[in-house]
């Protein structure tokens, strides 16, 4: 039976974006359903892109990174509106959605706006924007459908003062004051951008503490960056209600404490969207969270069936979902692939940003992998002090026995950039010698590498020479 597509994914973004192209690569006809105010999906609507974009401007109109070198009242404008910050987000996804259109068209890959839910595991049916509704078959799917951030049943969003992380971005004006609940990843992003523009900020969060799987020395130095921005932390506190009234809201929390504030953001994690799918219709389910369960090809339980990002949980970054694409499609095309290699980087775009790759100090004490710990801090490199950057800092974790790097810890101005260096040599096996011996450019922030590996290496020497 010939049917309309060889592949077609249903969503736009990183994942169905990636996997769509490269099934097209490979000579497929290929389609792509979805929402036409949603192409390029979530991540270039209303999260990886607009939040990132934002920082940007948060940081550009602050003055908050000069404030070292030009004192601590400098500031590029003073009187920073909600308009200013999203001029520059409202640029940037504009030109983004373009690229991704570009890309499309110019691999022959349909495009249908609309939405899509199986009526079999080979058919979907689109239904238009005018309502209309038409039918689509195709050999293979990819569901790329992405999530949405959960919201508590007990809370009433109404999106101006009570909001997600989805409508942070539609904020009126900048809040004096705003509660976030969450101290996760999307939760410290957005707490440090808006304590940045000198809101109040106030984190609650039901754990101990934050971001967790994190070198615990860059988290301690996280919490001190964001106390002197005048946030504070609320850590084993409980939400037990938001009151909204005409003057603002009142967080209550179950300690009895109350949190009078312009706005409050909720940062609960998130949830896939799968409901809306018909999944039972092509023999699939999800789980509460709706995320999609899938084997290590990215295949559902049923075989011709894939699914990608965030929909399958856990990692949900933008760039693993892109590589599941791709891996994905060429699976499903018969072409060779290599499975996405275990070492991943994970990059946190707090202010100042957080990125590392491997194990924690914590992690390998816990597995009781022995380790030498070389640091390198911007304050002693050139570029450190040319940027006003004097409180980043490089860690190496390094094999004392093959001398290989075990863990690659940044923070600071560009960290999600030099993280990648860490991740070539772990990734091709290399030693700390090879950052010993290698030459960086110089005045760089790279140049940390070779700082932070001679100071592994020296501690190694110091231990080798009392043994002989």
């Amino acid at each position: 039976m010939v049917r309309d597509f060889d592949l077609l994914v249903i969503g736009s973004g990183p994942g169905g974006q990636k996997a769509a192209i490269a099934a097209a690569k490979l000579g497929r006809r290929v389609a792509v359903v979805d929402r036409p105010d949603m192409v390029g999906g979530v991540s270039i609507h209303t999260g990886t892109i607009p939040s990132k974009t934002l920082r940007e401007a948060v940081l550009y109109l602050t003055g908050l990174t000069q404030r070292d070198l030009y004192g601590q009242s400098y500031r590029l404008k003073e009187d920073i509106t909600v308009a200013d910050l999203t001029a520059r987000t409202q640029h940037v996804v504009g030109r983004e959605v373009d690229v991704i259109r570009s890309q499309l068209a110019r691999n022959h890959v349909s495009l249908f706006a609309g939405t899509g839910r199986f009526v079999d595991d080979h058919t979907i049916a689109l239904r238009e924007v005018t309502g209309n509704e038409r039918l689509l078959s195709a050999d293979t799917v990819v569901i790329a459908t992405g999530t949405r951030p959960a919201r508590p049943a007990t809370v009433e969003f109404d999106e101006l003062t009570v909001l997600d992380s989805d409508n942070v971005l539609n904020l009126q004006q900048v809040p004096r004051s705003m509660v976030i609940v969450g101290a996760g990843v999307i939760g410290m992003e957005y707490a440090s951008m808006f304590a940045a523009l000198g809101s109040k900020i106030t984190v609650v969060e039901q754990r101990p503490g934050m971001l967790d799987f994190c070198d615990v020395e860059v988290i301690e130095s996280l919490k001190y960056h964001l106390r002197d921005l005048a946030v504070t932390f609320r850590f084993g506190e409980t939400v037990a209600a938001v009151e909204r009234h005409a003057r603002g809201t009142l967080t209550i929390l179950e300690s009895g404490k109350k949190i009078p504030a312009d706005a409050v953001m909720y940062s609960a994690g998130r949830q896939g969207l799968t409901d809306d799918l018909g999944l039972d219709k092509a023999g699939l389910s999800a789980d509460r969270r709706g995320r999609i369960k899938v084997d290590e090809h990215y295949r559902t339980e049923v075989p011709h069936i894939y699914a990608v990002g965030d929909v399958i949980g856990f990692p949900a970054l933008a760039a693993t979902s892109m590589e599941q694409g791709r891996t994905a499609a060429y699976h499903a095309c018969g072409e060779p692939v290599n499975r996405m290699h275990d070492l991943q980087p994970i990059g946190i775009y707090t202010i100042p940003e957080i990125s590392f790759i491997g194990r924690t100090e914590d992690q390998l004490t816990e597995d009781r992998v022995p380790f030498e710990v070389g640091m390198s801090r911007y304050r002693e490199l050139a570029r450190g002090q040319i940027i006003g950057d004097s409180h980043g800092m490089l860690k190496l974790l390094v094999s004392p026995d093959d001398r290989k790097l075990l863990g690659v810890h940044c923070f600071g101005t560009g960290a999600t950039e030099l993280i990648h260096i860490g991740q070539s040599v772990m990734g091709c096996g290399g030693t700390v010698d090879y950052l010993v011996d290698a030459v960086f450019n110089y005045p760089t922030l790279a140049e940390s590498y070779k700082v932070a590996a001679l100071d592994a290496t020296n501690k190694i020497r110091q231990i080798d020479r009392l043994r002989d």
